[in-house]
């Protein structure tokens, strides 16, 4: 289906109509998309997919609908439109028959090929069509006229005019047959022909009927347009400025002569007209205000009478330096408030209240090198200023000194309480950590937003993608695909690089790694540190002794090893976590019952590891890692320990050993 221009520019503010409602602003690229598609006769399918490339693909669908029945609705249109084509050509065609006939039919081959032409159209509205039709009597048409057509200069103008002859004899017989059987009423007599006639005869009716409709059309469209021509030239006569006449004096007259005065108008400022229209109203309120008020029966004059009028507020300047010297007044204000909180602070911690109160009793003009008969504590309570038997013996409370008050002193920090106060940590769930880091944000962008608005930074370019590409550009992909998806493809790798370099910058190096899990591992022992004393009975396995040191100094955990007969004590330090790690190792991990001994009497015995001690110290008794210092008497080991102010460790691992082996010889 191939539209025309005018068809286009009539279907074209329909569809971008469409394109409005669909995708909530005017787009030409998808208007000439659609306009294509209509014009082509594209199916849904297609339709849909060439939108769904220049706008979304939801809204493509609910477009390609409308689109469908717009087309349906052109088609319908230009149907309708060629039927009544077709009728004005059947229409034309005895018109121009009959205007050929009349036309001068001299020799040549161009007069030839038109009286053929009218013969043939002359046949057709006859109803012969070039045969013979013997429907009627002395109507019958030679079959020589459908050979005209195609004749050429071969014939004379004799036998062309004998043609022509016979022809509009038969013509006129034809019409006088229609005349003679139409009744009064102008109905044909359908009695008298047969039913070929009587189809020519209604086809002859519908043709004058068809031809008169067409005149009044033309004739009511001839005056419509005289009409509109008669306005239009009314209106430009009217428009048009009445000329200017002057005379000798340079007085204005009219076309008779007489004087006309020209209405001069002063040129004023809107704002001027306003203020005046405000003066005019402002008086008429207070004149009306005025005359109710003398009036009204219960008027006070003692109260001043307040008028609707708002008065206009007057601009107030402040004195130079004034918010300057408030500012200053309120910082020293803070910083007083501040001072007297924090000696406040102070005096409850170190307990100066309390020595302040004591102070007021205490003599000044005491000495310290001078040893007095009486304390000052005391004197409150004793009747002489003595310790005699008579004075201790008789308690006085004077002055209300002593009374069943009791005062407790301040609060002191234990030694093992932290410097710092330690608070719950809140535990969030997924739901609110989504929640805050959305608020977050938000609150950051807005930042963006209002530094780019105030022109602090400039506005971001548009990201730009290969699905985003038609809607975001429109006609400037269009013009120029390859270059815009090069841009495209551009800006998709720049910010590709840019996150991974962002990615790269927070990556921790090998040795920020490391201490990061160094810092993992340790633990702050400030206050306190727990403290484990092993025994196994043989560390002569080269394994067990590595798993042994190498797990303390993957834990950061100091202590030492002592290697003695039947007794190897295993001293380690560190923080809870540390030592649940190490304590699993020693009692789980490590299988100990694998290795055979012998005992003193000979025997084999299972290897084993025991948990002599655990607690906690107040600080470490040794530094470094952990190193096996091989003894070979029990006093040397002894000494070891005691270096390290830890002997009673070794008194109690020694010990445990000695019981356990007078437990086995019994």
């Amino acid at each position: 289906m191939s539209l025309s221009g005018k068809d286009i520019d009539e279907l074209r503010p329909k569809i971008d109509k469409l394109v409005v409602r669909y995708n909530g602003q005017s787009d030409s690229t998808i208007c000439n998309v659609a306009l294509s598609c209509i014009s082509a006769g594209y199916d849904k399918r297609k339709i849909c997919d060439k939108l769904t490339g220049v706008m979304d693909s939801k809204k493509a669908e609910r477009m390609t609908e409308r689109l469908m029945e717009l087309g349906e609705a052109v088609r319908g249109c230009l149907k309708s439109s060629r039927k009544r084509a077709l009728v004005e050509d059947v229409e034309r065609e005895p018109k121009k028959s009959r205007a050929k006939e009349s036309r001068d039919n001299g020799g040549g081959m161009n007069e030839d090929n038109s009286v053929a032409k009218a013969l043939a159209a002359a046949a057709a509205m006859a109803g012969g069509g070039g045969k013979t039709n013997s429907s009627g009597p002395g109507l019958a048409i030679p079959m020589q006229l459908g050979e005209v057509v195609g004749a050429d200069s071969a014939l004379n103008s004799k036998q062309i005019e004998e043609m022509m002859a016979n022809a509009k004899k038969v013509i006129e017989e034809r019409k006088k047959a229609l005349t003679a059987i139409k009744s009064d009423t102008g109905k044909p007599k359908f009695g008298l022909m047969d039913p070929q006639m009587i189809a020519e005869a209604e086809k002859a009716r519908r043709i004058a009927q068809l031809q008169a409709q067409i005149q009044e059309k033309i004739n009511a469209v001839s005056i419509n347009a005289a009409v509109a021509a008669a306005q239009a030239h009314v209106r430009e006569v009217t428009a048009k400025p009445k000329p200017l006449i002057l005379d000798a004096q340079g007085r204005t007259v009219d076309m008779e002569g007489k004087e006309v005065q020209l209405t001069q108008r002063m040129p004023t400022l809107k704002a001027n007209i306003r203020a005046k229209k405000r003066e005019e109203f402002k008086q008429q309120l207070q004149d009306k205000g005025s005359e109710d008020i003398a009036e009204q029966t219960f008027f006070d004059p003692r109260i001043a009478a307040k008028t609707a009028i708002r008065n206009k507020r007057a601009l107030k300047f402040n004195e130079p330096g004034k918010y300057v010297a408030l500012a200053d007044k309120m910082r020293t204000k803070a910083q007083l408030e501040k001072l007297q909180s924090e000696i406040a602070q102070i005096a409850r911690k170190t307990g100066i209240t309390t020595t302040t109160k004591l102070a007021l009793i205490t003599p000044t003009d005491a000495r310290d090198d001078d040893v007095p008969e009486v304390e000052w504590w005391d004197s409150i309570i004793l009747a002489e200023d003595s310790y005699a038997e008579r004075s201790v013996g008789k308690v006085v409370f004077q002055g209300g000194a002593v009374t069943n008050l009791v005062e407790h002193p301040t609060q002191m920090r234990a030694p093992t309480d932290p410097l710092r106060p330690i608070y719950m940590p809140v535990f969030l769930t997924k739901k609110e950590r989504k929640k805050i880091r959305r608020q977050n944000r938000r609150e950051t962008w807005k930042e963006e937003q209002e530094k780019i608005r105030l022109g602090l930074e400039p506005a971001p370019e548009p990201k730009l993608r290969i699905t985003n590409l038609m809607r975001v550009l429109g006609t400037e992909a269009v013009q120029d695909p390859t270059k815009i998806e090069a841009h495209v493809r551009e800006q998709m790798a720049k910010r590709q690089k840019a996150h991974e370099d962002a990615n790269a910058a927070r990556k921790l190096t090998p040795e920020e790694r490391r201490l990061k899990k160094i810092k993992k591992m340790k633990e702050d022992t400030t206050l306190g540190v727990q403290v484990a004393v092993f025994r196994v009975r043989d560390l002569s396995n080269p394994s067990k002794k590595f798993k042994v040191e190498t797990n303390a100094k993957q834990l950061f955990m100091t202590g030492t090893a002592v290697i003695f007969k039947d007794c190897n004590v295993i001293i380690v330090e560190g923080g809870p976590k540390q030592m649940k790690k190490y304590k699993r190792l020693m009692l789980n991990r490590i299988k100990w019952e694998e290795d055979n001994i012998k005992d003193g009497d000979g025997n084999e015995v299972p290897n084993k590891c025991v948990l002599v001690w655990e607690g906690s110290e107040k600080s470490r008794s040794f530094s470094g890692d952990i190193k096996f210092k091989l003894c070979p008497t029990e006093r040397v080991a002894r000494e070891l320990f005691k270096k390290h102010k830890v002997e009673q460790h070794w008194d109690l691992a020694y010990s445990g050993a000695v019981l356990e082996t007078a437990q086995d010889a019994g």
